[in-house]
């Protein structure tokens, strides 16, 4: 049991004997109260979104996440294929379990699975992954000196900014975490 003052996004707790995920956090100090913590939570069994609120000093029940590699093989529509890199095991995940890192998941990718009593409770990107752009305006000669972007859709189908010198065919380095470019790799 930790003070709710001490949880913050992407940990995972146990409420009412349902497991969630914490999606937002965020504590609300008001005139003369006492300060609230408003969660949004995203149960793990079911994927219900819930909101509750806290106030600082009440305890919460966290949960022991296991973490383990997987290697993304494919996704089928809205499901999405990893294999165990440690038993073979072949695990589907849908867009919701996964959310906004389906703009990130190449074929081959060797991330982290986090499980919780046997359920699936999100995937851990790495920091960065290298993707190739599929489609943007051209660059033209001079662009490398100015601080200008411009839209680029990516090899996963995700439009991100990008400096004016980057061209179609160029692999970048994209930071998962804020969807931002980092670098041109080739």
């Amino acid at each position: 049991m930790i003070d709710a003052g001490e949880l913050r996004k992407g940990a995972v707790i146990e409420l009412d004997g349902e497991i969630y995920q914490i999606l937002e956090y965020q504590h609300v100090k008001m005139q003369q109260r006492q300060p609230v913590i408003k969660l949004k939570l995203r149960g793990v069994r079911n994927g219900n979104f819930v909101e509750r609120n806290f106030q600082s000093g009440d305890k919460v029940a966290t949960v022991f996440l296991e973490h383990r590699p997987v290697q993304y093989l494919y996704n089928d529509g809205d499901l999405y294929y990893f294999m165990d890199n440690e038993s073979y095991e072949q695990l589907m995940l849908t867009s919701t379990q996964i959310g906004d890192g389906t703009n990130y998941l190449k074929e081959g990718l060797v991330l982290e699975i986090q499980t919780c009593k046997g359920n699936t409770v999100a995937i851990e990107l790495p920091a960065s992954v290298e993707l190739r752009v599929t489609e943007t305006e051209p660059g033209f000669k001079g662009d490398r000196a100015t601080a200008g972007t411009k839209a680029a859709k990516l090899e996963t189908g995700v439009t991100i900014q990008v400096p004016l010198f980057i061209n179609t065919g160029d692999i970048i380095k994209v930071h998962t975490r804020t969807g931002g470019y980092l670098e041109k790799v080739s």
